[in-house]
């Protein structure tokens, strides 16, 4: 039977960016699709909606209104057909299991230990900033070739595309509320392009191994390469997403483990629980929150509700790894809890493409640290807070050890 669309017109971004869960628990509970004023569209909130509509060849995707002003034409997550089999198949290759077992290890491990050697004997540490985040910002960008950028720069360069992305907020006419949102993206791709395009014109004639040379060349007749307006939105996509996700999955694995001792001291002791730690992590606080949409392309009716063609989906999957119906307790952090596929990497043909390198390099990351420093406890004079609905991850993780 097809039910009324719920209009939910009272929540705000500003609620959305520091603390989701009330809001999306009400959205399972009253109107698990519905729509969202502020956001323009509609939003998915329970997993079997958005697996339906991720799945469904009545929908395609499309990029949020706000990471198409931030991204450009035409980023991987938001084009279809042909433009899309290019673009995965430029670069899926580097990220494919066979190959990143070749280089994870060589690539992350000697990373992971440079920075711990930088705090490791100090007592104290605030860990999204002096590990979490440079480890993985570090081990991407130097696959991509991007060797002679600092890690300060990376970090700093995706937050600013995050803050971009997720600046969301449209008024009744579909306007943005806060068009000065975007200024820091602006001036993150004017640097980015600034230090990539020499790069590009290098690799163009002296091709090497660096992913974003496979990017320019794989695939291409011989003589003639993408044309970099054509590689840029998508790495953009990967400067974001890419660079933000492993560190933020390990820091939210490392939250969640201070929140249940006995399982902390269980992975430090036992280091093959560190990839169940990591899905646990990455289910409980999803690093890619809410960012992903598709467009119907044609009228669909979805859980009850009729969708006219052209009605944009948001998929929330941070939401759907806390639905009740699959999870018991889902907002606790629970090693012990039965292993079930989640949401925390989307699903469908759009499905994030760095799976395999992104627990890896979480993977090193919590085993180095966990070798290096086994007695860690977290500062609770420092509350942690979370922040972000489009990406989400504690903004610092203040820890002490005895030396």
């Amino acid at each position: 039977m097809t039910t009324t669309v719920s209009w939910l017109d009272d929540i705000t971004m500003t609620e959305l960016e520091r603390n989701p869960y009330p809001v999306y628990e009400r959205l399972r509970s009253e109107a698990p699709l519905a729509y969202v004023p502020v956001l323009g569209s509609y939003v998915a909130s329970t997993a079997e909606i958005c697996r339906e509509v991720a799945t469904s060849d009545d929908f395609e995707a499309i990029i949020t209104k706000a990471g198409g002003r931030t991204f450009g034409h035409p980023a991987v997550i938001g084009v279809n057909g042909d433009i899309h089999d290019d673009l995965r198949s430029m670069v899926d290759p580097a990220l494919q299991p066979q190959e990143v077992d070749r280089w994870i290890d060589d690539l992350v491990r000697p990373i992971a230990r440079r920075y711990l050697e930088q705090f490791e004997d100090d007592g104290s540490a605030e860990l999204v900033a002096q590990y979490c985040e440079p480890v993985s910002v570090r081990a991407l960008g130097d696959l991509l070739g991007l060797q002679n950028v600092s890690s300060d720069k990376l970090r700093e360069w995706f937050h600013k595309l995050s803050r971009s992305f997720t600046n969301a907020g449209v008024d009744e006419n579909g306007e943005f509320t806060n068009p000065e949102g975007f200024r820091e993206g602006d001036e993150a791709k004017e640097e980015i392009r600034a230090i990539v395009d020499p790069l590009i014109d290098h690799w163009i004639t002296h091709p090497d191994d660096s992913a974003i040379s496979h990017w320019l060349h794989d695939g291409m007749p011989e003589g003639e390469t993408r044309d970099r307006d054509y590689i840029y939105p998508t790495l953009y996509v990967y400067l974001l997403g890419a660079m933000q996700e492993p560190g933020h999955a390990m820091a939210s694995t490392l939250v969640g483990l201070f929140t249940r001792l006995d399982q902390m001291e269980q992975v430090v002791d036992e280091p093959g629980l560190i990839p169940r730690a990591i899905s646990e992590g990455m289910r409980w606080t999803s690093p890619i929150w809410s960012a992903t949409a598709r467009i119907s392309t044609t009228d669909v009716e979805v859980a009850g509700v009729s969708l006219p063609e052209g009605s944009v989906v948001l998929m929330s999957y941070g939401s759907a790894n806390h639905d009740h119906t699959l999870y018991d307790a889902p907002s606790d952090y629970d090693l012990s809890r039965p292993p079930l596929p989640h949401l925390a990497f989307g699903a469908g043909n759009h499905a994030c493409a760095g799976i395999y390198f992104a627990n890896h390099v979480c993977r090193i990351g919590l085993e180095e640290l966990f070798d290096s420093i086994p007695n860690l406890e977290r500062d609770t004079s420092d509350d942690v807070e979370f922040w972000g609905w489009g990406f989400r991850g504690p903004t610092s993780l203040h820890v002490t050890w005895e030396v």
